[in-house]
């Protein structure tokens, strides 16, 4: 190993830390995952900024909480104002990619539901617009058959490969090669053309669409072109690579449709395990009851039994698929003799209920299954199986990341290297804070929700915004969160203690920067 390392950061959608076989699942099979598992170190207690895909990786991108950048829900962007821990790495003479989802801009053009009231005034907002260029992973930027050029650096990235939204109605520069590749796209992505399938489960949809025509098998491409077109450069790289699944809705292609059968799987936790169900689960039961469905196809929904095990088995042909793009990437890294100086990262942006007290899909309600997903590092001055419970957050991936490359962050970054923690230690945070902002008012809440948790080694406490009730689960007994302790008198203390902690952590949600540049 010589020089600066290599980074190859891998990133899947929607997936929570305990659906990986080296995570103890004992259906799920990732063995190309388990065994990076098996050449580095496993975080058992590493949990999101946020729950929700934009402004989690606005977290990850800039080492900030999502009230300090400014992304704070869907539908919004991370101002190209703000830096990057990419653009760290660019300065100090990184190449950089990012291939997949990225998201950090709307991948829509579908104008949003306003949230709360809406003014008419003269002025409409509190700041004027940001002058820059939002509208990049859009759809209009793909809609012809020449390749749309990103301006670069794109948030610190030199190369981009865009695959924007989910499945096999993917768009950005995944659209455009599926189209060259296939004349008959529009028969192939018609929902009239779905193949046959007995599953009852919503968004359950069985793509014709070829396994190596699939999103996963794109960016696995072009991340293999990306990684061979790197070996004899000399200068080093970090590379993201994002898949867009196992994220809703439920498609696997080919082979990954058939390779799990519902019946393998069980329900972690079924409504009537809640011993005092919280207010968003009892307004799920109600819909599920009176057969609502979902506000919108991003909103958390309870289902049956059966429906969850369906959802489950898609979800872990999707999660393989997967698994089997990241042997090939790690194939390719040693085939070009590139393993030995790279930094391997596996992680989510966020987790998914997946069958919660029958629950699938994400919201408002704070639960570990959303909350807390997987991290491995592998690293290659030190490629050996470790497992740490050192408490950790997606904001402190930037700062570890720049301090094994040697590099100093810029000031204002609220992350906190972990990297003593891959080296051995298994202390790092005392608690931690997680935010949850609505863009659209569901769930039983009367407006977009806002919620804030801190968690610790043992504990999770929730309060939401305008609200007459919280949650407090002493995770040590109660994993699963099946009894809420917030009306309890025994733990009135205990409440208080994580008011004060609260607190203390709100204080801190200060944009430290820029610095003053003059006394006053």
């Amino acid at each position: 190993m010589t020089g600066k390392p290599n980074f190859l950061y891998i990133m899947v959608d929607q997936l929570r830390a305990d659906w990986l076989g080296c995570y103890g699942h004992p259906v799920v099979k990732t063995p190309n995952i388990d065994a990076l598992a098996a050449n580095g170190t496993r975080f058992d207690e590493f949990h999101v900024a946020t729950p929700v895909c934009m402004p989690n990786r606005a977290s990850l991108m800039t080492g900030r909480m999502p009230s300090v950048h400014g992304l704070r829900y869907n539908g919004c962007l991370l101002s190209e104002r703000a830096n990057t821990f990419v653009d760290v790495l660019k300065a100090e003479g990184y190449a950089t990619a990012t291939i997949g989802k990225s998201h950090l801009q709307p991948f829509t053009d579908i104008e949003a539901e306003k949230a709360g009231a809406t003014l008419d005034g003269p002025v409409s907002e509190a700041w004027k617009p940001d002058i820059g260029n939002y509208t990049y992973e859009e759809p209009a930027k793909f809609a012809n058959d020449t390749r749309f050029d990103f301006p670069t650096p794109y948030y610190g990235f030199d190369h981009v490969e865009m695959v924007t939204g989910h499945d096999d109605r993917a768009g950005g520069h995944y659209q455009q090669w599926f189209r060259k590749k296939h004349p008959n796209w529009r028969e192939l992505c018609d929902p009239a053309n779905e193949l046959p399938h007995n599953y009852s489960v919503p968004q359950a949809r069985r793509t014709p669409i070829p396994e190596d025509s699939y999103p996963t098998a794109y960016t696995r491409d072009r991340a293999q072109d990306y990684l061979v077109g790197r070996a004899d450069s000399g200068q080093p790289f970090f590379a993201y690579v994002s898949f867009s699944d196992p994220h809703h809705p439920f498609n696997p292609p080919g082979k990954y449709w058939e390779m799990y059968d519902p019946d393998d799987f069980t329900l972690p936790s079924r409504f009537e395990d809640h011993q005092n169900p919280p207010p968003p689960l009892l307004e799920a039961y109600r819909a599920y009851q009176d057969g609502l469905g979902q506000k919108t196809p991003q909103t958390a929904f309870m289902a049956s039994d059966r429906q969850v095990r369906e959802a489950m088995a898609l979800t872990a042909g999707m999660l393989t698929l997967i698994d089997d793009a990241v042997g090939d990437l790690l194939q390719t890294l040693k085939d070009t003799g590139q393993y030995e100086n790279t930094v391997i990262v596996f992680n989510s942006d966020h987790g998914d209920y997946m069958g919660d007290f029958n629950m699938l899909l994400k919201g408002a309600w704070a639960t570990r299954s959303i909350n807390r997903v997987p991290m491995i590092w592998s690293d290659p001055m030190d490629r050996q199986v470790r497992t740490t419970q050192a408490l950790a957050s997606t904001i402190d991936i930037s700062a570890t990341i720049l301090e094994r490359a040697g590099v100093d962050p810029y000031f204002g970054i609220q992350g906190q290297s972990f990297l003593e923690c891959v080296q051995g230690k298994n202390r790092h945070r005392k608690s931690l804070l997680i935010e949850y902002n609505d863009g659209l008012t569901r769930m039983g809440f009367d407006a977009p929700a806002r919620v804030r948790s801190v968690v610790t080694q043992d504990w999770q406490f929730s309060v939401y915004k305008d609200q007459d009730w919280g949650e407090l689960y002493n995770l040590k007994d109660d994993v699963r969160q099946t009894r809420n302790l917030w009306d309890d008198p025994e733990y009135k203390d205990i409440k208080a203690q994580f008011f004060a902690e609260l607190t203390q952590h709100l204080i801190g949600q200060m944009d430290e920067s820029p610095r003053s540049s003059r006394l006053a």
